[in-house]
């Protein structure tokens, strides 16, 4: 069964991102338009071959705690290898360190259709990727030849070790002890983290924690936070650091991959190695979970696209009824896909996965930008794939879980059954609003962090690339409606915008209060630009007289469906944005 159009992926990195515009810069320069389909059609094989058939598998036999250890899927072993020497794990990084130098947009492509494949398998390898990143980016040289050499080959599992028991997503409140000994750089570690993705298992041979704590003596606060790698093995005898697994979770969904409760140091046996200087994890740890937002927003898009075509096959060969007013029962019943609220659910679903998939590969550009590019370039793309971070984690995170649903309801009573994958997507999509940061976590920083920042630096460059788009676009008959109601809507954010921040300097609470409806508002109108230059690019071709007709009509009736059903929806957010009445704020706490 399909469970993405590679179709559409070569539409959305060739045609309309135009990708190979990376090549221009020296550290992408070798890569041709072969290489990167050669990447694609490698992620696709281990895809089809390795991670599909266990999908199923994996979500019935999930991880289990036995003596100590988490075992997973069996499985797990030789995906993970192959990960490694395929050379998937440090693709991106420079070919001295073994790397490929890959572009981040292609990687994130690839990643795209692992996640459509087994959401649960493809976890594993890049969690290693961003763990690794850290070190090689933070660390001394010492570190970097300890610890990845074995991370790049999948021998070794890297985390992100953060959340603690009373300090979630208040890390400022986290309480894991770090402890000077007479070894330089090292510390004896003492605390506990929760909910570790992949934070142990059997199917790796050491894990590699990069771990937040406080240093004794260290000030309160995030300005007391510093890094650190602490592996559950030492290095290089591979005896016990007294890192042990005290549970493992049990999910709704993404059951494949392990979620660890960890004890560090109980024994005072624990030792870790600080990267960089001290009091600055945190600020280290934000590029990882930067990147890891970017991704989880992938994920889900990937699991709703997933969903998507499982929904989309079975509405193309499930018969049941007839055309409206038609009457006669001796008539063959027709396939759902013809019924119009049918089309509607899929139309739904298309236009926020491919409109989800368009913006993350965008921001997956942006970021390549900000490794390579200089000057202007590297400025204004920094300062947007910033703007544009909390958006793109979480729109697709939040609204897949309404695409995923949609396709639960396509099939009806089947879907809400094990024989069909899309209860499964259903139930994996519903971690995204919480992994990296919550929704409301997110709406915060957009409003509140990123709309200012700089003077508003960011929010200008945003509104000066939905502009340019709006210019291109009304140069097309076809598309100026839509240029004209983006332009429309533009504004009225604009307006919308100015209005909270003069909130912000005397009643701060008021002016965050609904920061979540917010982050949801610019995110419908972010998807329908991306949907303009969507429209854009397919015009251009049905101009030319394509071949491809039914794929670019397919574009642009997505583009007229977001524009009326999913940008009006903005009317009344921000009729609600504007108001002065605050119930959320006025209400008691025993009035519940």
């Amino acid at each position: 069964m399909t469970f993405y159009s590679k179709r559409d992926l070569q539409f959305q990195l060739f045609e309309n991102l135009r990708v190979m515009e990376l090549t221009r810069h020296a550290y992408f320069h070798d890569h041709t338009k072969e290489i990167f389909n050669l990447v694609l059609e490698a992620a696709d094989q281990i895809a089809e071959n390795y991670l599909r058939p266990l999908l199923t598998e994996m979500d019935r036999k999930e991880p289990q705690l036995v003596d100590g250890k988490i075992q997973v899927h069996e499985g797990m072993k030789g995906i993970i290898r192959q990960f490694g020497e395929n050379g998937w794990i440090n693709a991106t990084f420079p070919y001295e360190e073994g790397g490929q130098q890959l572009p981040n947009t292609l990687h994130m492509a690839a990643g795209f259709i692992f996640q459509a494949a087994n959401y649960s398998a493809s976890v594993y390898p890049f969690l290693t990727t961003g763990a690794a990143n850290l070190i090689r980016t933070f660390g001394s040289r010492e570190l970097i030849e300890m610890f990845t050499p074995d991370m790049y080959t999948g021998k070794w599992q890297g985390t992100m070790a953060l959340t603690e028991p009373d300090a979630g997503s208040s890390l400022s409140d986290l309480r894991t002890l770090a402890v000077p000994t007479e070894k330089d750089g090292i510390y004896k570690i003492k605390g506990q983290k929760i909910y570790i993705s992949c934070g142990d298992h059997d199917a790796c041979e050491n894990v590699i924690h990069l771990m937040l704590a406080r240093i004794q003596g260290a000030p309160e606060g995030v300005k007391g936070i510093s890094l650190f790698v602490v592996p559950q093995k030492r290095v290089p005898n591979g005896t016990s650091n007294d890192v042990l697994t005290e549970g493992v979770y049990h999910k709704m969904g993404y059951k494949g991959a392990p979620i660890a409760h960890l004890m560090i140091g109980s024994n005072d046996g624990c030792e870790g190695y600080l990267v960089g200087e001290p009091h600055k994890g945190l600020s280290y740890m934000f590029q990882m979970m930067n990147e890891a937002r970017i991704g989880v927003g992938m994920n889900a898009t990937a699991i709703g696209t997933a969903a998507y075509h499982a929904s989309l096959a079975y509405a193309k060969e499930r018969p049941q009824g007839r055309k409206v007013g038609e009457k006669d029962p001796s008539k063959p019943q027709i396939p759902i896909i013809q019924h119009a609220d049918v089309k509607r659910m899929l139309l739904f679903q298309k236009s926020i996965t491919e409109g989800s998939l368009a913006l993350l590969l965008y921001c997956s550009k942006l970021s390549d930008i900000v490794h390579v590019g200089e000057g202007l370039e590297k400025e204004e793309a920094t300062l947007l794939l910033n703007f544009l971070t909390p958006i793109a984690k979480s729109y697709p995170s939040e609204m897949c879980c309404l695409t995923t649903s949609a396709a639960v309801q396509v099939l009806g009573g089947a879907g809400y059954t094990t024989d069909f994958p899309v209860e499964q997507y259903y139930r994996e999509a519903r971690i995204h609003p919480i992994h990296e940061g919550t929704t409301g976590i997110h709406g915060l920083d957009l409003l509140g962090r990123k709309v200012p920042m700089k003077e508003g630096k960011a929010l200008q460059l945003f509104g000066r690339e939905l502009t340019t788009t709006i210019f291109h676009a009304k140069e097309k008959n076809e598309l100026s409606t839509y240029a004209e109601k983006l332009e429309k809507y533009l504004g009225k954010a604009q307006q919308t915008t100015l209005h909270l921040l003069a909130k912000a300097g005397n009643h701060t609470e008021a002016f965050l209060a609904d920061a979540t409806l917010y982050l949801e508002y610019i995110g419908i109108l972010t998807i329908a630009w991306q949907w303009l230059k969507q429209g854009i690019t397919a015009q251009e071709q049905l101009e030319k007289g394509t071949s491809e007709h039914e794929f670019y009509q397919g574009k642009i009736m997505c583009l007229r469906y977001f524009y009326e059903y999913e940008l009006v929806k903005m009317d009344a957010l921000g009729k609600r944005l504007l108001s002065s009445e605050m119930p959320t704020l006025d209400m008691q706490e025993n009035w519940f």
